[in-house]
């Protein structure tokens, strides 16, 4: 069920004035080619697109309305409401939205996890209500006024994830969410080269305490990078502060379905949401077990390579961050296994002047391991396999072309494990992934 919302209560959000006759909207959107008759559209002006372009086109499509920086001379005047910034407009309507639920708004943050958080918390919440909760990773300005005005006022809790690239980020999309409950998974030096230091990333994850809720909870990785920060800061918003990690885990005892340190992580932040709620740990607990990790995060595909010859793929394409790495690597390297183990690894982006240094580390990394052969894709990797003793063998490619067919066809053999990991959109190794279990189902 969602919000009912008409043109009068946008302009009075918007502090704005028109001459429409009054009608209840929708649905709002900033994708033209999902507009529909009765929608409003907003304009974003992106990197790639500009919406203005398409302001008479969704008239014909029937919508009642437009937000846009500048008037579009071609389109209804009247129909066209003209803000200084449409992105922030579209906040401000979600914010509206937002202070119409009714439920319990639980945002999170953090350099890796989020979205595999998010999602766990969303399926472990489902045993005790109905949770509403950010499609895939939209967590930008885009994406977290979309979640919010689409969010399902009949559900009990809703789940927000924010996602930052600069300072004043999280702070800005805070303000719009106001969490009841705000928890950060952990800090890295993800987006470094946007930052100073690692202290500055930790300073600006913080900025989502500054949209708590009165009477709030703040939930923190007590093991991650300046954890210290990032309490200090909890605590000018709220005497409500929980900890996960491996001093502070809840008393309860669970399994996870996957091995791997970040599991666990994962499973701790969630059972603190439960605990903050005032909800059955214990039965909460009981269902980790059946969360399984995401497409592209980590899931686990068991692939043929002939009628009789099958091998594992874990698919951890989506990201490529530095811990996130180190936490697959070391996964890998505990997993039993009759087959090899290789790693095929991709780029490290958005690192800025300490690229090298992190690509030397997950080189000394892999030394240390019980894992065969490593794959490199994109230069940066010749500095990870520069480190690789003369056991583990190595192969390089300068793309993701061709990787599939040299797995295929040259590399692969029965019960073998293939990790593949790397910067989504830098190394793009997730069409290897695509490709592989296209081919292997």
């Amino acid at each position: 069920m969602s919000m009912q919302i008409d043109i009068q209560t946008i302009t009075q959000i918007l502090n704005t004035h028109t001459n429409l006759s009054n009608q209840n909207i929708k649905n709002i959107s900033t994708d033209s080619r999902t507009i529909d008759k009765g929608d409003i559209f907003i304009a974003i002006k992106g990197d790639l697109f500009d919406g203005h372009h398409y302001v008479k086109d969704v008239f014909e499509k029937g919508a009642v309305l437009a937000i846009v920086e500048h008037l579009i001379e071609d389109a209804d005047p009247n129909k066209q409401i003209v803000v200084r910034d449409s992105l922030d407009a579209y906040g401000k309507i979600g914010s509206y939205i937002r202070q119409q639920f009714k439920g319990t708004v639980i945002g999170l943050t953090g350099s890796a996890g989020k979205t595999t958080t998010k999602e766990e918390i969303k399926f472990i919440l489902s045993q005790f209500g109905k949770v509403y909760a950010t499609k895939g990773n939209h967590n930008n300005f885009v994406g977290v006024p979309e979640s919010l005005c689409q969010l399902d006022m009949s559900a009990d809790f809703a789940v927000i994830e924010m996602g930052m690239s600069a300072k004043g980020e999280i702070l800005r999309l805070s303000s719009y969410v106001k969490p009841d409950i705000a928890l950060i998974t952990n800090v890295y030096p993800m987006h470094i080269e946007f930052f100073e230091s690692l202290k500055d990333i930790a300073c600006a994850k913080a900025e989502i305490f500054e949209g708590l809720k009165k009477n709030g909870t703040a939930i923190i990785n007590s093991d991650t990078n300046f954890a210290d920060i990032l309490i200090d800061k909890a605590k000018e918003k709220t005497n409500h502060i929980l900890l996960f990690g491996q001093t502070h885990q809840p008393n309860v005892f669970f399994e996870t379905q996957d091995t791997g340190l970040h599991h666990l992580y994962n499973a701790w932040a969630t059972l603190r949401v439960v605990q903050a709620l005032g909800l059955d740990a214990s039965k909460a607990a009981s269902y980790i077990k059946d969360f399984g990790a995401l497409d592209g995060r980590g899931k686990k595909h068991t692939l043929n390579l002939s009628p009789k010859e099958t091998y594992t793929l874990i698919d951890d394409s989506y990201s490529g961050q530095p811990e996130a790495m180190k936490l697959a690597i070391e996964s890998l390297n505990k997993m039993p296994s009759k087959g090899r183990k290789i790693a095929l690894l991709g780029k490290m982006a958005e690192l800025g002047n300490l690229s090298k240094q992190k690509h030397l580390e997950i080189g000394q990394i892999l030394s240390q391991t019980n894992i065969d052969i490593v794959i490199g894709v994109c230069p940066e990797m010749k500095d990870m396999l520069a480190c690789l003793p003369k056991h583990i063998r190595q192969y390089y490619f300068e793309t993701y072309e061709g990787v599939c067919d040299f797995l295929l066809n040259q590399l692969l053999q029965n019960e073998d494990i293939l990790l593949i990991k790397g910067a989504r959109y830098s190394s793009k190794l997730y069409k290897v992934a695509e490709e592989l279990i296209k081919k292997g189902n």
